[in-house]
């Protein structure tokens, strides 16, 4: 179930032309809609509140990124019966706020519940060094130091396929992503660097080619998604290996 929250009406007005207006020097924070997303999961009811709160005392992590997966599969597939090329997934750091729980049908049914529990999302600290370098990267992007390269684009765009179960869709951007790594490398001023991996990706690319021809006929067999996780991985290192060089 998903609905709305918070926000206040904004009612169009029909047959006039739209205005602007003066907006002051500094403006008071506009209100904004949220959305609350409830997965209710029906396969195994609970037969007792006490084993239903027994569930709820383990219940953490891996319940939500369970729940956050079913979602974006629903996400996806709105995506592409509406034609929207800007709506993508969910992340755990985008959610405002996490909870588990379990109620009585009335009340899941409208995003309420008998008893719950909010989950505070896990902080990941890193050295400062990890922290500062894509900082540095930005920094010289913006400033137009060094140029971000289609395949870099390309293979997140494969990464986010695979991680969300669409294993043909990433075979077959795998193959341009890889075809674009091999064809911008070789040109960049940490090439040089990067031989050994150029020579790893260019003998990779008849088996991601079959892996890629596998996908136009059906779902990949073991072998070829195999192919597409490893191959995957090792463009994503020449790649982190050129952040880095270019340091």
């Amino acid at each position: 179930m998903v609905a709305t929250l918070g926000a206040a009406e904004r009612h169009r007005l029909i047959g006039r032309r739209a205005r602007s207006r003066e907006a002051r020097p500094e403006p008071d924070p506009a209100p904004v809609a949220t959305g609350r997303a409830t997965l209710i999961g029906v396969a195994a009811p609970f037969a007792s509140a006490a084993a239903a709160g027994e569930w709820l005392a383990g219940a953490g992590e891996s319940e939500l990124a369970a729940d956050l997966a079913i979602l974006n599969r629903a996400l996806h597939a709105f995506r592409l019966v509406t034609a929207d090329p800007y709506l993508g997934p969910l992340t755990r750091h985008q959610a405002l706020v996490a909870r588990v729980g379990y109620g009585l049908g009335e009340e899941v049914a409208e995003g309420r519940w008998t008893e719950a529990r909010e989950l505070i999302a896990p902080v990941h600290r890193q050295r400062r060094a990890k922290v500062l370098a894509p900082q540095a990267r930005l920094a010289r992007l913006l400033a137009g130091r060094e140029r971000g390269l289609a395949c870099e684009e390309l293979a997140l765009r494969a990464r986010l396929d695979l991680d969300h179960g669409r294993e043909r869709e990433a075979a077959l951007q795998l193959l341009v992503a890889l075809d674009a790594a091999i064809a911008e490398l070789p040109g960049e001023p940490e090439a040089e660097a990067l031989a050994e991996r150029l020579d790893e990706l260019r003998a990779e690319r008849d088996r991601v080619a079959d892996a890629a021809q596998a996908a136009l006929e059906g779902p990949l067999p073991p072998p070829e998604r195999e192919t597409v996780q490893f191959v995957l991985g090792r463009v994503e290192a020449a790649l982190r290996a050129r952040a880095v060089a270019g340091a």
